[in-house]
């Protein structure tokens, strides 16, 4: 854990795999200016994948008890380090309760409060580049590679039966161990949905290959995996074929990008909408920014267009 002692200006760390490598640490300083976060900064705190439950816990314990250490951002490492450390929190969300996730830890009054705020963020990017009525106007499914955080998140916002007939036809996850996927059909079961779920596992690339083979026109296709920024690769091969008009989303913005590039070279043939991880990553650390420092974060209209702005202009996009 890469902490060198305690913090000296009102601090907001980063937890993940390669943080250093992120836009948010040229981002934030711009935002936080922006925003009259006077002398914050960020720091990154790498773990590695599915880390020593002891090196999580010493994180967590560390940002309860340093005065200006005001909370973090978690990636990658959400489920791992809500298990590790699940009674070192004061507050847990109903979010995070039910997706035994966390994404965000805060303080308030001297409490330590667990929030998994994937749910919001995800949503709202998801309602961004597709529209609020996507699914009710479009018979077409959802596969999502990858059974972590983000996935259980994106599937609770588009599977609940309050949204009527704005779901997807089915929802198809896969992912390279079985544990996860039986996590995932565990936090299924408590949400109230009518749309019928397969969870398959899929140790090589083919695998995914042969569910992207089964999809309807216009499916949403998600690398949820990791591969590309965690990890090289992708989860399918150059020879899985996309359906026709489908939406290709890679969750990752920066990285080796590997199932982008896959979905450009059949965006022509195929008719794709390709999409990055760029308002994913707009939408997550604004909903962090705004919880951790209590400060108001307008999600859309010209306010929100101004942050995303400063964040194109700082990270050089």
């Amino acid at each position: 854990m890469n902490i060198h002692g305690p913090a000296t200006s009102p601090t907001l760390y980063f937890i993940g795999v390669t943080t250093g490598k992120s836009s948010i640490m040229k981002v934030f300083p711009a935002w936080a200016n922006h925003l009259g976060l006077k002398d914050a900064v960020i720091k990154g705190i790498d773990f590695n994948l599915h880390d020593d439950p002891a090196a999580y816990r010493k994180a967590v314990e560390f940002i309860r008890d340093d005065p200006l250490s005001m909370g973090a951002l978690v990636t990658t490492h959400k489920i791992d380090l809500f298990h590790a450390c699940k009674d070192l929190f004061d507050v847990i969300d109903p979010h995070a309760t039910l997706m035994d996730e966390t994404s965000c830890i805060s303080k308030r009054a001297g409490k330590v409060i667990c929030h998994a705020k994937d749910p919001i963020s995800s949503g709202l990017s998801i309602d961004g580049f597709l529209g609020e009525d996507y699914f009710a106007e479009n018979d077409a499914d959802l596969f999502s590679m990858g059974a972590g955080g983000s996935t259980i998140a994106l599937t609770w916002h588009l599977m609940r039966k309050n949204r009527g007939k704005n779901v997807p036809s089915r929802i198809v996850v896969t992912n390279r161990s079985q544990h996860r996927l039986d996590e995932i059909r565990r936090i299924h079961e408590q949400v109230e949905t009518e749309v019928p779920v397969e969870y398959l596992l899929a140790e090589h690339p083919q695998d995914n290959d042969r569910v992207l083979a089964t999809l309807r026109p216009g499916s949403l296709v998600i690398n949820a995996t990791g591969l590309g920024k965690d990890a090289p690769g992708s989860p399918l091969t150059d020879a899985g074929v996309f359906p026709k008009r489908a939406v290709a989303w890679d969750l990752n913005y920066r990285g080796d990008l590997v199932f982008l590039d896959q979905a450009r070279r059949q965006s022509a043939d195929r008719s794709l909408q390709v999409e990055d991880g760029w308002s994913y990553f707009i939408h997550g650390w604004t909903q962090v920014i705004a919880e951790v420092f209590d400060v108001a974060i307008p999600t859309s209209g010209p306010s929100f267009e101004a942050i995303s702005e400063i964040a194109i202009k700082a990270a050089g996009r």
